[in-house]
C-alpha cells in the first residue's frame, strides 16, 4: 500500500510539472504572438469623398443624336411594297383599298427621308473656364448633335472643336463661362499600386464614382499610345470620363476594357493625360492632329535575333521597309538597321518609335541612332508629315534559272532577277528557290531574298555558298530576309 501511494504521488507530481511546463510554453508563446500582432501596421482604405467633393462638378453627361434613314411607310419588312404582287396581276397604277388618290411606290416624302434618333450616352469633363471640354472620339463620332448635361441638371448644346480618332481624343466647346475645370495632374508620376478614382455615366448613370489601383503603366495594346491599366469598373457610359487620383486631379481619359463580356472584367485602360494635352493644344489651334513619319516598316527585336547581330540586349525597332523616296531613305536608312534612338530619345520597344516620330514636328531635322552590322550610326533625318494612307507594292515571284544544291541551311538559291532588283532597288543579295529544314522550320519560302547573313551583305549565289559553308554549326545563323517590300531578321541553326 505504501509503496502503491508512493508511486501515485509520484505520478501527480510528474502531471503537476508537467502541465506547469506546458502552461509556460503557452505563455511564452501567447507573448510572442502578441508581440508579433502588435508589430504589423494597420492598413485602412483610403478616404476618397475629398478627391470626389473636389473634381464631381467638372464631370460632365454627353448624349448624342445621329440621322437615320425612314423606309417609306407603305413599304413592308425589308422595304418591299406588300401591294407589288397586285401590281404584278392589275398594272403598275393599282392603288391600295382606303389609300386616297394615286400614290407613287417606293418614294418616302422629304420629311419622311431621314430622323434624329438618341445615339448614345458617354462622359466628359470640363477643362476650361470658358466651356471647353474633353471626351473620347467614339463618343461623339458619327454624331448631328451633342448635348453636355453639368452634374446641376443643366444642359448645353456643344460644337465639335476639333477629334483624333488615332487617339481616341475629341474636344468639344459649349457657350457658357464660369465653369469649373478639373485640376490637371501627371500621369508620369503614377506608380503601380497608386489609388485612382474614375466618374461618369457607366450605362447612362451619371456621376458615378468608383475605385481601384493602377494595375499596368504604359501598356503597350498595339495602338498607337500607351495606357494606363487598373482594375476601376469601367463600363460602357464610362467612355471620355476622368480618371483622378486622390489629390481630384486628373491623371488620365478613360477610354477602353479589356472584357469578353462587353462588361467590366476587371481590366480598364485609359490615356495617360500628358498624352491628351499634347493632342489638346492641336485641336485648339487647328482643329487636327498633324504627325511625323519617316516612313519606314518595323518590327520587334527578339532576343535570338539581338545576339546574332550583336545587341547587347533585344531593345529597338527593326526596320523591316524603307518607303522608297521617303524621308528615311532619304537619309539612309536601310532594310536590317535596329533604330535605337531617335531624337536623342532611346527606343526600348518596338511601339515606343511610333509615338516619339508621330509628336515631331514635320520638317524638323533630327539625330536618328540604327545599329548595322556591329556598330552605331548616327544619321540625320527630316521627318515629313503622315500621310492618310501609305501605297503597299505587291510580292515579286520567284524566275525559273537553275538553282544551287541544298545548304547546310536546308535553302537552294538563285540569282536575284535583274527586274526584281531593280524594282526593290537592291544591289545583291540571292533569291530562294526551293526550301528545306532548318530553314522551312524557320519560316522561309520561295521568293524570298537573302540579303545579309549575319553582318555581311551577300553579293550573289556563289558569295552566299561561302557564308554558309563559314557558319558556326553550333549557334543560329541571322538572315535579313526581304518578302515583298518588307523586311526581317530570322534566325536559322545550320543543320549538322
Amino acid at each position: 500500500m505504501l509503496s502503491t501511494q508512493a508511486g501515485n504521488s509520484k505520478i501527480k507530481r510528474m502531471v503537476v510539472c508537467a502541465s506547469a511546463s506546458l502552461m509556460l510554453a503557452f505563455s511564452t508563446l501567447g507573448g510572442v504572438v502578441s508581440a508579433q500582432t502588435a508589430a504589423v501596421p494597420t492598413l485602412t482604405v483610403p478616404d476618397f469623398t475629398a478627391a470626389v467633393a473636389k473634381a464631381e462638378g467638372s464631370v460632365v453627361n454627353i448624349r448624342t443624336t445621329e440621322s437615320v434613314p425612314v423606309r417609306n411607310p407603305s413599304l413592308g419588312p425589308g422595304g418591299n411594297d406588300p401591294y407589288d404582287m397586285f401590281r404584278w396581276f392589275f398594272g403598275p397604277d393599282f392603288v391600295p383599298p382606303g389609300v386616297p388618290g394615286p400614290r407613287q411606290r417606293n418614294t418616302p416624302t422629304p420629311q419622311d427621308k431621314e430622323r434624329t434618333v438618341p445615339r448614345g450616352v458617354g462622359s466628359g469633363f470640363i477643362i476650361s473656364k470658358d466651356g471647353y471640354i474633353l471626351t473620347n472620339n467614339h463618343v461623339v463620332a458619327k454624331s448631328n448633335g451633342i448635348f453636355v448635361t453639368m452634374t446641376s441638371g443643366k444642359e448645353y448644346k456643344a460644337k465639335i472643336i476639333g477629334s483624333d480618332a488615332r487617339t481616341d481624343v475629341a474636344l468639344l466647346k459649349v457657350d457658357a463661362t464660369d465653369l469649373p475645370p478639373l485640376p490637371i495632374g501627371d500621369s508620369n508620376k503614377l506608380k503601380k499600386g497608386q489609388w485612382v478614382l474614375a466618374i461618369g455615366s457607366p450605362f447612362g448613370l451619371d456621376s458615378t464614382v468608383t475605385s481601384g489601383i493602377v494595375s499596368a503603366i504604359n501598356r503597350d495594346t498595339g495602338d498607337y499610345l500607351p495606357f494606363i491599366q487598373t482594375d476601376v469598373a469601367v463600363n460602357p457610359g464610362n467612355s471620355g470620363g476622368p480618371l483622378i487620383d486622390l489629390a481630384g486631379q486628373v491623371v488620365g481619359v478613360n477610354s477602353q476594357i479589356i472584357s469578353q463580356s462587353g462588361g467590366f472584367m476587371g481590366i480598364s485602360l485609359a490615356i495617360p493625360i500628358d498624352e491628351v494635352m499634347r493632342v489638346v493644344e492641336q485641336l485648339k489651334a487647328h482643329g487636327k492632329v498633324t504627325r511625323g513619319r519617316v516612313g519606314v516598316q518595323i518590327g520587334p527585336v527578339s532576343d535570338e535575333v539581338g545576339k546574332a547581330i550583336g545587341l547587347s540586349k533585344a531593345e529597338g525597332a527593326m526596320v523591316s521597309n524603307v518607303e522608297q523616296g521617303g524621308p528615311a531613305d532619304e537619309a539612309g536608312i536601310r532594310s536590317g538597321d535596329v533604330i535605337t534612338k531617335f531624337d536623342g530619345k532611346t527606343i526600348t520597344h518596338m511601339t515606343d518609335l511610333p509615338r516619339i516620330v508621330g509628336s515631331t514636328k514635320p520638317g524638323k531635322r533630327v539625330p536618328m541612332e540604327v545599329w548595322r552590322k556591329g556598330k552605331t550610326v548616327t544619321l540625320q533625318v527630316k521627318v515629313g508629315e503622315m500621310p492618310a494612307a501609305e501605297n503597299e507594292t505587291g510580292t515579286p515571284q520567284p524566275e525559273a534559272p537553275a538553282a544551287s544544291p541544298a545548304d547546310a541551311l536546308g535553302l537552294r538559291v538563285i540569282e536575284v532577277p535583274a527586274a526584281v532588283r531593280s524594282k526593290l532597288k537592291i544591289s545583291g543579295g540571292v533569291q530562294v528557290a526551293e526550301v528545306e529544314d532548318p530553314a522551312a522550320t524557320a519560316g522561309l519560302a520561295p521568293g524570298d531574298i537573302i540579303l545579309t547573313v549575319n553582318d555581311t551583305d551577300v553579293t550573289g549565289p556563289s558569295h552566299y555558298a561561302k557564308l554558309v559553308a563559314g557558319l558556326d554549326k553550333s549557334r543560329a545563323a541571322a538572315l535579313l530576309v526581304m518578302r515583298g517590300d518588307q523586311s526581317q531578321w530570322v534566325t536559322v541553326t545550320p543543320g549538322k
